[in-house]
């Protein structure tokens, strides 16, 4: 069989994967968040963390929940690394530094796990399976619950109240995350991922030296670090890592984790604002932009430019054997076009154009199909600016699902969608412009400054995935990316809400001759054009001095 037909069949098994479970998942999850019982379980954490499940909170008391329980995170987090050295199970392992420290507390709560670290040399048992993987659970619990709260504000008239914050994150982790995570983790056990609690152990010589290896509760992390959209390895060559995605088939399945929530999310919407067409007309958006990355992708890695590249097969520079271009590619398009961050393949030895095609994909809000939740909340809120941009050329009041998109509407979607481009864009700005930070890139010219771009848009884009090449182990690095990432997280999601209380309060206004249908393919057409014109010519100067250029001089 030759690569590319491996490719495209692979491609293939993941969308009938997919399309199996998007609608038993999606109806489950709608079902989930509209129901009115609590399980035993839930109520006894409610009680333990003093909550009450029932009391409906307007978008300001949510917003404080989500940004309370954020930061109660980020500090336990980050005493815990502070502490690691005097802990049990910590393998030896010295506390963190306090700027690392920093950075990894930020990150993980973030949902970005950007990792400035070797995992297996620096974090011990307690600290990945106490700090790190309970962070994956709980920060795409937040981005979930910060979705559905968007998707009741166009269900509900006349009202502020959003739901319940606390109900929301502890049924997103209860009934949803826990039970995929046990079944995902075990598939990957059977397909040869670990999981013990083994300390250091040496595993032969090699030329000259000792090769050491450390055991963990890897195949557990490894399933919620992609179901959800999270991405921290427990090794620093993340899902490259035999022991983290040994094979080809286990390859397949973590690509179907990452995507599997984002796009089933779409069935869930139709399903809560009672229009199903609603939610395919969504998911058809996010599927046209992934398929179409997807296959350009692995166009530009199948590329052939030489004897060593026939030979290969593609451009297999950088990639494992086991998966080979067409895995690979898939992989890297899954990744960055959701927050996920996680890599089985390192995107600095992509070509030119390819290393460009990640980059694009972050820069496009991570929004096809996106993280779970934050792909929904973010392909709405370009929803709301497509219709407003079709408004305007009929010369009509926008409305998107019985709601006007007014004033207060559109400047709340307009300052989400510039919210990532002025950070990413500043921080690179600033970073190059400074006599330090550039010390720490491996290349010159056109891909050094990738480097730095990548780094910037991962971070702030709460991707969490690295260009490699570049030693973010800094002062300057840690702390600046690590705000990235803080900012680029919670600062959308204070628009997100403030935009469901708004639409929430609304009267719903009868549909008419003149509205826009938007569960039709012209919507999706032009949905898919306002994403790429608004948000990708955004980055494209940007895109021109790095990936592009090396792309055209290669």
């Amino acid at each position: 069989m030759s690569p590319v037909l491996a490719g495209v069949l692979q491609l293939l098994a993941l969308v009938v994967a997919l399309g199996l479970a998007y609608r038993p998942l999606g109806d489950y999850m709608a079902a989930v968040y509209s129901s009115k019982k609590h399980l035993r379980a839930e109520k006894w954490i409610y009680k333990s963390i003093g909550a009450n499940p029932d009391t409906e909170m307007r978008w300001p008391a949510y917003l404080r929940g989500v940004l309370a329980f954020s930061a109660v995170s980020v500090l336990f987090l980050y005493l815990l690394q502070r502490v690691q050295g005097s802990l049990p199970g910590s393998l030896g392992f010295a506390s963190i530094d306090p700027d690392q420290a920093f950075n990894t507390a930020a990150s993980f709560v973030a949902n970005t796990n950007w990792q400035s670290y070797y995992g297996e040399q620096a974090m011990g048992h307690v600290v990945q399976t106490g700090g790190l993987a309970v962070q994956n659970f709980v920060s795409a619990a937040v981005g979930i619950a910060v979705a559905v709260a968007l998707v009741r504000g166009f269900a509900r008239s006349r009202t502020g109240e959003l739901g319940n914050f606390w109900s929301d994150l502890v049924r997103g982790i209860v009934r949803i995350l826990l039970p995929i995570a046990v079944v995902g983790a075990l598939a990957l056990v059977a397909c040869g991922a670990i999981q013990n609690f083994s300390g250091i152990h040496g595993v032969g010589q090699f030329l000259g030296g000792s090769q050491q290896w450390n055991g963990g509760a890897v195949a557990s992390q490894e399933a919620i670090k992609e179901l959800g959209t999270n991405g921290g390895g427990y090794f620093n060559a993340n899902s490259a890592h035999p022991f983290e995605n040994p094979n080809g088939l286990s390859n397949l399945l973590e690509i179907f984790l990452i995507l599997l929530i984002p796009f089933a999310l779409t069935r869930t919407f139709g399903r809560m604002v009672g229009s199903l067409k609603q939610g395919y007309a969504i998911l058809a958006t996010m599927g046209v932009i992934w398929l179409g990355f997807s296959a350009l992708m692995m166009w530009t890695e199948f590329a052939h430019h030489g004897p060593a590249f026939d030979i290969a097969g593609g451009a297999m520079e950088g990639k494992e054997t086991r998966f080979g271009v067409g895995g690979s590619s898939i992989f890297a398009v899954a990744t960055t076009l959701t927050s996920t961050g996680a890599v089985n393949s390192f995107h600095s030895s992509f070509t030119g154009f390819g290393g460009g095609i990640t980059m694009l994909g972050m820069q496009l809000g991570e929004i096809a199909p996106g993280g779970t939740g934050s792909g929904l909340y973010g392909m709405l809120i370009m929803a709301i600016i497509a219709v407003f941009i079709a408004g305007l050329m009929v010369g009509r009041t926008p409305e998107y699902l019985g709601k006007k998109i007014g004033t207060r509407e559109i400047k709340l979607a307009a300052c989400y969608i510039l919210i990532t481009p002025a950070l990413v864009l500043c921080f690179t700005a600033a970073a190059m412009a400074l006599p330090t930070p550039v010390h720490s890139m491996t290349n010159s010219g056109a891909h050094g400054f990738s480097e730095i771009l990548y780094a910037y848009t991962s971070g702030a884009n709460n991707n969490g995935s690295a260009f490699a090449g570049l030693n973010a182990d800094t002062q300057w690095f840690n702390t600046t990316i690590g705000l990235a990432m803080l900012l680029g997280r919670f600062l959308p999601m204070v628009f997100v809400l403030a935009l469901a209380g708004s639409l929430a309060e609304q009267k719903p206004v009868p549909a008419t001759v003149g509205t826009l249908s938007t569960h039709k393919p012209l919507f999706t057409g032009l949905l898919v054009g306002t994403i790429l014109i608004v948000t990708g010519l955004t980055f494209f100067p940007a895109l021109a001095l790095g990936p592009l250029a090396e792309g055209l001089a290669s």
